[in-house]
């Protein structure tokens, strides 16, 4: 403390540990005429899920303002003035374009760079920069971690996965150079520890899985000192915090004790938890945190690798995701694919929820984001690459005019939206893949 304020970049130290802050009253300037509250950041998620969707139910209703949500997108409603649901947004390179098939790895690889994933023998790999790296590079330096990238399954990391396309095409959606990709966190305690700086393996972690003690209690004292210097209303938002930080330790803890009853067909590691839902639900909270507590403003999330044939028996799917995406107009695997989008979308908006929930000032962490959540193939069944479905949620701190359906003109590239995002951001970027102009977001 000084002068009665503290600096943003503030945290709290333990043994082996540091506990950022959320942002605080008493952070503001010490200049009287000064705002009331330090100007929160803007952060960039981008979201990416596998197989495409079922576009019918969708698409929106209505275009502009005066939209209606689509069947699968029921659960996003309450969100309808902090969302811009697009229509038309394409990625060129995703296609063939003289490489032949093996779309799903092509579309990951795609996605975040907007470069032509190429087949090559052995292990050259070369596709490009992805946005989010490229704006880690210009102002990661910011905050204590430039980017956190996360997933929920894991890779191979060598080898074919897709018509003689590399797996780490499949694996991956962020890199750090055209052959260079940025491994995910998929483990939830490996995440934490990483974003509360608990070194791996080392003695202090040790210690604390042996008490089985909290990072709280690590940093407890200089907790209960700062507790005691803050006004009221920043009590309130330490305690609310602390709780959420301590409630998802607990569910990291037992959601690697936990066993779906109808296990999915798929191998995952003992200490991941093996349902969908709360393993996506912990991530996304981990996702939250880092963007609360101002350790990075760039992060990436991939619920599933390209082509993931993984089951939903939370909702009554048991056949593989990837499988049915390849339905021939098959009635019934196309109901069981709407089954997966809607719930993959309810998932999404629990992340909204808590995204909303946290208030900076007079605005809301969800205002200060800008999140992209979609899927690089559109019909996953014909591999369609145009007419994406991208849902880009938060306000940019203002600078985005939401609660809109956009209907943009065909083939419009998916990048054009990212070069916007990456404006905002102060990051630099002024192209990437093949963009074409800034897209207009206000």
């Amino acid at each position: 403390m000084s002068s009665g304020r503290i600096n943003r970049r503030t945290v709290l130290r333990g043994i082996g540990a540091g506990l950022g802050l959320p942002l605080l009253e008493v952070m503001q300037p010490a200049n009287a005429l000064a705002e009331t509250v330090p100007q929160p950041p803007l952060r960039t998620a981008f979201i990416f899920f596998p197989n495409g969707v079922i576009l019918d139910p969708w698409r929106p209703i209505g275009e502009g303002r005066d939209f209606e949500f689509g069947a699968t997108m029921e659960s996003l409603k309450q969100f309808h003035d902090d969302l811009i649901i697009f229509t038309g947004l394409a990625q060129h390179h995703a296609r063939p374009n003289g490489d032949g098939a093996g779309d799903h790895a092509r579309n990951a690889g795609a996605y975040l760079t907007g470069a032509q994933p190429r087949k090559t023998s052995g292990a050259d790999i070369s596709v490009g920069q992805s946005i989010d790296q490229a704006m880690a590079a210009n102002i990661g330096r910011a905050t204590r971690i430039p980017s956190f990238e996360l997933g929920v399954d894991g890779g191979r990391g060598a080898g074919s996965c897709d018509s003689g396309y590399s797996c780490v095409y499949s694996d991956n959606i962020s890199w750090r150079t055209a052959t260079t990709p940025v491994a995910k966190e998929i483990h939830p305690q490996l995440a934490f520890n990483r974003l509360f700086g608990i070194r791996r393996n080392s003695q202090d972690q040790k210690r604390r899985d042996a008490t089985q003690a909290s990072i709280l209690d690590f940093v407890s004292g200089d907790a209960e000192r700062l507790m005691k210097t803050v006004s009221g209303s920043d009590r309130a938002k330490l305690d609310e915090y602390f709780t959420s930080v301590r409630e998802i330790e607990q569910r990291i803890e037992h959601a690697a004790n936990f066993v779906p009853p109808d296990v999915p067909e798929i191998e995952l590691p003992e200490d991941l938890p093996g349902e969908f839902k709360i393993h996506a639900r912990i991530m996304y909270e981990l996702q939250l945190l880092a963007f609360q507590t101002d350790s990075t403003r760039i992060s990436s999330f991939m619920l599933g690798h390209a082509g993931s044939n993984r089951t939903f028996p939370e909702v009554d799917v048991r056949d593989g995701h990837h499988g049915l995406s390849h339905h021939q107009n098959d009635q019934e695997k196309i109901e069981q694919l709407k089954k997966i989008d809607k719930y993959q979308v309810e998932q999404f908006a629990w992340f909204l929820r808590r995204m909303k929930s946290v208030t900076e000032g007079e605005s809301t962490l969800l205002d200060n984001c800008m999140i992209v959540y979609g899927s690089g193939i559109s019909d996953g069944n014909r591999h369609n690459h145009d007419d994406l479905p991208i849902i880009l949620a938060g306000k940019g701190g203002g600078t985005i005019e939401s609660g809109r359906h956009v209907n943009l003109e065909t083939e419009t590239p998916l990048n054009n939206l990212f070069l916007a995002l990456s404006q905002r951001m102060g990051a630099g970027v002024t192209e990437l893949g093949d963009s074409t102009a800034v897209l207009p977001l206000s």
